[in-house]
């Protein structure tokens, strides 16, 4: 299993930035996934699911994001996505995809690198 995040970087409070998950190594149309993030020293929080080709690919978000990240899958690409939307500098911390839902994705023993989110003036 790999997953790869991309799409990082530094923006100013109220921009945007779209991150991307390529994964492979599984069956991922039919693999709920995650998009979680971590501030040094803190837990991981989770952010956003989105299930797979057999539960309509239903998505679901954290109070915190919802109504400015949405989350999208490309099975066809093996990648999921998440565009971010009127960014605060309270989003601001390392973003992961993982496999699994809200419920079970931190058990995962497959993580990606990461990708790094910057909110700052």
């Amino acid at each position: 299993v790999q997953l790869v995040e991309s799409g990082g970087g530094l923006v100013q409070p109220g921009g945007s930035l779209r991150l991307s998950c390529a994964a492979s190594g599984f069956t991922f149309s039919s693999s709920p996934m995650s998009w979680a993030r971590q501030v040094p020293g803190q837990g991981l929080e989770w952010v956003s699911g989105i299930h797979g080709v057999y539960s309509s690919g239903a998505t679901y978000y954290a109070d915190t994001v919802k109504g400015r990240f949405t989350i999208s899958r490309d099975n066809a690409k093996n990648t999921v996505y998440l565009q971010m939307n009127s960014l605060k500098p309270e989003d601001t911390a390392v973003y992961y995809c993982a496999i699994g839902t809200k419920d079970n994705y931190y058990r995962s023993n497959d993580w990606g690198q990461g990708t790094q989110v910057t909110v700052s003036e």
